[in-house]
């Protein structure tokens, strides 16, 4: 099963055009890809069952990426906080095998890394032929972060220059697309999502964290003080999706209000993605069919 084009073709922020988060919904697809527009109950019931279908044909795909060993695929997630990154690893990934596929975090870089160009971290933690890596956040921390937060400018060795701050982000954008289309190049595909949360509902999420006790340890007092910058926030995000939704790696900036929707949605994409590698069973060259046949006389020989 696929997600239809007319979703697909909505969720993508159109390469060299604007992102437009403000006019984007945090709730639903225009597309009503579930038709069952005002029925909460009918959409989370036809959203579980797409999900599974996605989850099925993600454990398929993702075992033919790896017998082929041909291909390997990298997934960027990025959103604010509490906009349900990890609880969509968790369910859309569910049926992957783990030996080929990793998740890798990235949090606040290391004396080691500020030592390097932004783009080095990310480098060594690239999927192998035949891998899925899933970064829960990314390269892009350091033109959104950072962004939002240019005192953070001073750890980092490749820091603007007086007067050429508008230079230094456009010229990290492009060395993110030049990254990107390298990656793409090298048989190594790139699907870039954005959870697209709305303030209320994150509101609503920080609050559940904090009125249930086993959820607290969800919450950090970082949180409260990262969404102090909710709009910095929302135009570091406009600028940099809308500067890197490129043909070889578009942005799909995916509604993230309703959790149901949004782990089918996420599915639907990564699977689309790995379909557009053709993904097919590893074809065994004449000398190897020989040898296969050899082995089963053998085998079936024994006494």
């Amino acid at each position: 099963m696929m997600l239809s084009r007319e979703v697909l073709d909505e969720l993508r922020v159109k390469p060299g055009g604007p992102a437009k988060l403000t006019k984007r919904s945090t709730s639903h697809t225009k597309a009503d890809w579930l038709g069952t527009r005002g029925d909460e109950h009918e959409a989370k019931r036809l959203a579980a069952e797409d999900l599974a279908g996605f989850v099925a044909e993600l454990s398929r795909a993702q075992e033919l990426l790896w017998a082929n060993s041909k291909h390997s695929l990298l997934i960027v997630l990025q959103a604010l906080d509490a906009a349900g990154k990890d609880g969509t690893i968790k369910h859309v990934m569910s049926g992957v095998n783990p030996q080929g596929c990793r998740v890798v975090a990235f949090k606040q870089p290391s004396s080691t890394e500020l030592a390097h160009d932004f783009l080095w971290r990310a480098n060594l933690a690239l999927p192998a032929m035949g891998e899925i890596a899933i970064f829960n956040r990314s390269y892009y921390e350091d033109v959104l972060v950072v962004r939002v937060h240019p005192e953070l400018l001073a750890k980092e060795h490749d820091r603007p220059e007086d007067g050429q701050r508008e230079d230094f982000w456009s010229h990290r954008y492009q060395d993110i697309n030049r990254f990107e289309r390298h990656l793409t190049r090298s048989n190594t595909h790139v699907v870039k999502v954005f959870l697209h949360l709305s303030k209320d509902e994150q509101k609503r999420r920080f609050l559940d964290r904090l009125e249930d006790p086993t959820k607290n340890w969800k919450f950090s007092s970082a949180d409260l003080v990262e969404r102090g910058f909710w709009d910095d926030y929302q135009d570091a995000y406009e600028e940099a999706l809308s500067a890197t939704s490129t043909p070889w790696a578009p942005w799909y900036v995916v509604p993230a209000d309703h959790k149901y929707e949004l782990r089918a949605l996420v599915g639907g994409i990564i699977v689309d993605a790995i379909e557009r590698t053709g993904p097919h069973e590893p074809h065994v060259a004449p000398e190897s069919a020989a040898s296969l046949e050899q082995a089963k006389r053998a085998l079936l020989a024994e006494t």
